[in-house]
């Protein structure tokens, strides 16, 4: 039973009490690392990391007279800290702190929406499995095509849920940076060794250069994981409605679920995206036109993004197959669906191309135009049963020929059939 969305669990990520924490984190990491090489007094960061604290109330009101949210935590943690106060935020400028938290935040929600993926992911290799053998037609431009199986449809859902994880898990491994340079970049303040050792105790690494921030192609690499997620559901989503329309009627999402929401929602993330991509050139060493788009489109993109894929593995797990209905779609164009086996089975005969089509095609628009039954039609034909047998016609519509390779799709999509 997958249990209802919880909102709160990656809101929190973003909330204001968890950003200013993560700013925290930093402060104390670097005062840690300053003291560990001589340059502060080691009680004094002791005394930091034992009597840091901050009120986000009191940031806001802080706020509210300096009009700078870190000057504004800076000096709340200070009224907690006393004396030693002096060696925070020593050598740093405010996007040290802020780029190198935002990267802890933006880890901790990946690793969410990737634990989320792996539960869509497990949800529909499951149901590829129950329907591995369930037949159905497949169709190209909107109109059938040749048989498959709903089990491979949903092997193929898979595969695109796995790239998704493997493409997250890279954005993630990309953000996961954060610098400590100063200004400009240049270290002017703080020895690169310092850098190292504080962002090494939060768990990221330097970044190799950077100028007052890091740089936003890494931040856009991250939406643009979530986006394409968010559209590969969307892509899922849309397959469900067209399975559910009442002249189809193969699939129906369960009751109180919502494919069409997935496609709304969807343009949501490519609209984010569009936002990310915004804030990759920044005025010289930076601006600050990023920041106030970030605020918005990280908690918005993810939130949103771990709400789709919550949402859709609920319709995964309960979606209603109906077998029944595949079956009698697949056998309604009265065989048309095997009019491709025919041709190639005409042409490993010796006969042409175009002949083969032209017997062919005649034998499908007579089939159309009710003048008969396809197969019966083409046994009928002199061209057809001068090169065919009846036996070799009736192979051509056994639909065991087409699904021969069932089990080995499923070896390569999960590694086991």
């Amino acid at each position: 039973m997958i249990p209802r969305y919880s909102r709160p669990e990656m809101a929190r990520i973003w909330e204001d009490e968890r950003k200013f924490q993560r700013w925290l984190d930093v402060e104390l990491a670097v005062c840690d690392a300053l003291a560990d090489r001589g340059l502060i007094p080691k009680q004094a960061a002791a005394n930091i990391r034992a009597r840091a604290r901050f009120d986000v109330a009191r940031v806001r009101e802080v706020e509210a007279t300096v009009q700078h949210d870190v000057i504004a935590f800076i000096t709340t943690v200070a009224e907690s800290v006393g004396p030693d106060t002096w060696y925070i935020h020593l050598g740093l400028t405010s996007s040290d702190v802020v780029d190198s938290a935002l990267a802890l935040q933006m880890i901790e929600a990946a690793e969410r929406l990737i634990k989320g993926l792996e539960g869509l992911a497990a949800a529909i290799e499951r149901r590829a499995f129950e329907h591995k053998n369930t037949v159905m037609v497949g169709r190209t431009h909107g109109v059938h095509a040749e048989p498959m199986t709903f089990g491979l449809k949903l092997a193929l859902w898979h595969s695109e849920v796995r790239r998704n994880i493997d493409r997250l898990t890279s954005a993630r491994r990309r953000v996961a940076v954060g610098k400590l340079s100063g200004a400009v970049g240049t270290f002017a303040h703080i020895d690169p060794d310092v850098e190292a050792a504080a962002l090494g105790s939060l768990g990221l690494e330097p970044v190799p250069i950077a100028s007052q921030v890091v740089q936003r192609d890494r931040h856009a690499e991250y939406v643009a994981a979530l986006a394409i997620a968010g559209t590969s559901i969307e892509r899922f989503a849309t397959e469900i409605r067209h399975l559910q329309r009442t002249e189809v009627g193969e699939v129906e999402e369960p009751f109180g679920a919502a494919c069409e929401q997935m496609s709304g929602l969807a343009r949501l993330l490519r609209g984010y995206l569009q936002v990310a991509l915004e804030d990759i050139p920044l005025w010289h060493e930076r601006d600050i036109s990023h920041s106030s788009a970030e605020r918005v489109i990280l908690p918005d993109a993810t939130i949103l993004l771990d709400y789709m894929i919550h949402r859709f593995t609920r319709i995964v797990a309960g979606m209603v197959v109906y077998p029944e209905a595949m079956r009698r779609n697949l056998d309604s164009t009265g065989g048309l669906i095997y009019s491709g086996t025919v041709l190639l089975e005409l042409a490993r005969k010796g006969v042409t191309r175009d002949d083969a089509y032209g017997w062919v095609q005649k034998a499908a628009l007579a089939a159309q135009a009710g003048q008969g039954d396809f197969k019966t039609l083409l046994k009928k034909d002199r061209n057809v049963t001068s090169r065919l047998s009846p036996e070799e016609i009736d192979r051509c519509f056994d639909i065991r020929h087409h699904l021969r390779h069932v089990d080995d799709l499923f070896r390569r999509s999960f590694g086991r059939a």
